[in-house]
């Protein structure tokens, strides 16, 4: 029977491989959707009239399902980064069941419809849920060095782009700006997900819960090695 650390690196794989099918689905959709490629809502790829609105979806519950990997990947020390990852997943799912209408219209510059709401809550809580796991791992959580450098540069990238996004979203609405800030929130999430899956899927023990520059202050076996 395979031990914890096997079924892990295992989840990695998987994780990556999810990560990898799903960002391509979403990219493919959006770009033979009825928006333009680099400006509005991603999510309108998912709208009924568009081309590709179900390869849009096939690719939301596939990132859906790496995030469940990768939080089944992670070590039992970030246990709050695997429920953070877990939520967002219940809202990426969430978000490509349920379609937003044409144009994905939210407030306060657009009336928008119920399902709108509902699909841009779970979007938004989503992508947010996910940053926050990445800043727990990070900076509040014991990880290995290289979980913790991944993230920590990932989380610093994303947190700018997620703020000015909430205030895009509020001041501006939709346009060419929002649109670009969205997808490179998305593309930091993505690239975050993929290094960190392909670390976890290395059968290595978890690093101790020691503080910054402490990993390197005593020898450690070569095979002990941490991420």
């Amino acid at each position: 029977m395979p031990d914890a650390a096997s079924v892990r690196a295992a989840a990695g794989w998987v994780a990556a491989g999810c990560v990898l099918v799903g960002a391509v689905a979403v990219t493919v959709a959006v770009a033979a959707g009825p928006g333009s490629p680099a400006g509005g809502y991603v999510s309108e790829a998912g709208v009924p009239d568009s081309a590709l609105a179900s390869t849009y979806r096939m690719g939301v519950f596939t990132l859906a399902a790496a995030l469940l990997a990768l939080a089944a990947a992670l070590p039992t020390a970030l246990r709050a980064a695997a429920v953070l990852l877990a939520a967002g997943a219940v809202g990426a799912v969430l978000s490509g069941a349920v379609t937003c209408s044409a144009g994905c219209p939210l407030p306060p510059f657009e009336a928008a419809t119920p399902a709108d709401l509902v699909h841009g809550g779970a979007s938004i809580a989503a992508v947010g849920v996910t940053v926050l796991a990445m800043l727990v791992i990070g900076f509040l959580r014991p990880a290995t060095p290289a979980l913790r450098r991944v993230a920590r540069v990932s989380g610093v990238l994303a947190l700018p782009v997620a703020g000015a996004t909430a205030l895009g979203l509020l001041t501006v609405g939709r346009g060419g700006l929002l649109g670009g800030l969205e997808r490179l929130l998305l593309a930091i999430c993505v690239g975050w997900g993929l290094l960190t899956a392909l670390l976890l899927t290395r059968h290595r023990p978890a690093a101790r819960s020691v503080p910054d520059g402490a990993e390197h202050d005593e020898p450690v076996a070569a095979s002990r090695t941490p991420l």
